[in-house]
């Protein structure tokens, strides 16, 4: 009996570790770009969670590579962690430019639906700490924590204490709020056009901040600090703040992805797919 399951021991692990090559190259079957590599090799899901403590729902986009996974359920990896929050009227979903280039590196990324339809609208008051925003960045604050307790649940492999934190607009202000509220949780943060909340000099290894140009939306003083800093990379997109989501022109999107890719280069272990190399014609070799 005891050889017989050792046997089929054997056998399983020679099945998974056959299924995790395989589904490695999935993507690599169509075209070239994260697009095409998005449609075969990552997984999204949404994840419709309710916060009963604070009686709020919260919406989740959920990305990730599906042969990393496979590979984190199987004891040969851990998955480490983005969380996308998005800009004032933009939604959650909005973002998939940027959530494909951190799951095609491996990570886990959860993009959050802070706002809700019932929620007070963004308001700005002069002379306001962080200019009137400071309940909405601590909402947020709480969302992520929550979001981050659900998904250890569903991914106990993922790595949740080296958080890398992503935002747009006001969703980059509630990644540097929080991680100037949580230093230890944060890895890096990536910013694009936060305009109220200054970019940390200390406290987080990296940031990389993507800086529009546009006469309407403009950082508060001190947001954005003058000079160099080792720890802070600045990128002039000269596109308009409103262009850096899925919204956005084509080639706006690009220049930022390979921006992010040098960017995560620098900062990460782990290193992009190249899509540009086919290696299975039929994507039905893999079988159902």
């Amino acid at each position: 009996m005891k050889r017989r399951l050792a046997s089929f021991r054997r056998r399983a692990a020679v099945h998974a570790r056959k299924l995790i090559i395989t589904a490695g190259c999935i993507a690599i079957a169509v075209t070239a770009g994260y697009v095409a590599f998005s449609k075969w090799a990552i997984r999204h899901e949404t994840l419709n969670l309710y916060d009963a403590s604070r009686q709020r729902a919260i919406a989740v986009d959920v990305a990730v590579r599906r042969d990393y996974e496979m590979k984190a359920e199987a004891g040969y990896g851990a998955l480490p962690v983005a969380i996308i929050s998005h800009g004032n009227t933009v939604k959650n979903t909005e973002y998939s430019f940027l959530a494909n280039v951190f799951a095609a590196r491996g990570f886990l990324v959860a993009s959050i639906q802070h706002d809700l339809p019932t929620d007070t609208p963004l308001m700005t008051r002069e002379g306001s700490l962080y200019v009137g925003r400071l309940k909405i960045y601590e909402r947020a604050e709480q969302n992520i924590f929550f979001v981050v307790g659900e998904l250890k649940k569903q991914f106990p492999d993922a790595v949740f204490d080296h958080l890398t934190l992503v935002g747009h607009s006001n969703g980059g202000d509630i990644s540097m709020y929080f991680a100037e509220e949580h230093p230890e949780l944060v890895l890096r943060v990536v910013t694009l056009d936060n305009l109220r909340v200054p970019l940390l000099a200390s406290g987080v290894n990296k940031i990389l901040s993507f800086r529009s140009k546009d006469n309407q939306f403009k950082p508060d003083p001190g947001v954005v600090p003058p000079g160099h800093n080792p720890d802070i990379e600045v990128v002039d997109t000269n596109a308009q703040h409103t262009d850096m989501s899925d919204r956005g022109p084509e080639k706006v999107k690009e220049r930022i992805q390979a921006a992010l890719d040098k960017f995560l280069d620098k900062t990460s272990k782990l290193a992009p797919v190249d899509t540009r190399k086919l290696k299975i014609t039929d994507p039905r070799a893999m079988g159902p």
